[in-house]
């Protein structure tokens, strides 16, 4: 590791003593390097639409609207390529909230969790992405699976 000084203002130095306060940081070398590697991750998801990424996708929805559970689980299966895992919760009458784990391209998970959001009756849906590299260091498996590692 390489160690850097900072000068902050007071106003911005108590600001940060807050935050870290708030969020459970025992020393500020570690939530810097925290707000780092959000900030170029953000970067990463807006500069390389051709990056790839791994992702979940929640939404809540109402499966009373007509078809939409069916609609939902087709989309899930023409894109089976980006999909992980799927985990589907009942939480009240006419309610369900489901959790996609996706991976694939930032352009292509982007434009699957737009479509998913966008269906009428889905509401709250929210995608959280994290850009990362395919690591080939395991090459003997590399056409069975990807070693995807974050980018920061």
């Amino acid at each position: 590791m390489q160690r850097i000084t900072m000068t902050l203002d007071e106003p911005l130095n108590r600001a940060f003593d807050v935050f870290l306060t708030r969020h459970g940081y025992s020393n500020r070398s570690e939530a810097l390097r925290d707000l780092i590697r959000e900030r170029l991750d953000s970067e990463q998801l807006t500069q390389d639409q051709d990056g790839m990424c791994i992702a979940h996708l929640t939404y809540v929805y109402n499966h009373h609207v007509r078809e939409l559970a069916a609609r939902l689980t087709q989309a899930q299966h023409d894109h089976h390529e980006l999909s992980i895992a799927a985990l589907h919760v009942h939480l009240d009458h006419d309610n369900c909230l489901e959790t996609l784990i996706l991976r694939g391209s930032i352009q292509r998970v982007q434009s699957f969790a737009k479509a998913i959001i966008a269906q009428s009756g889905v509401r709250h849906g929210r995608l959280y992405l994290l850009p990362v590299v395919a690591d080939h260091a395991d090459d003997e498996h590399a056409i069975q699976h990807l070693h995807l590692v974050p980018l920061s």
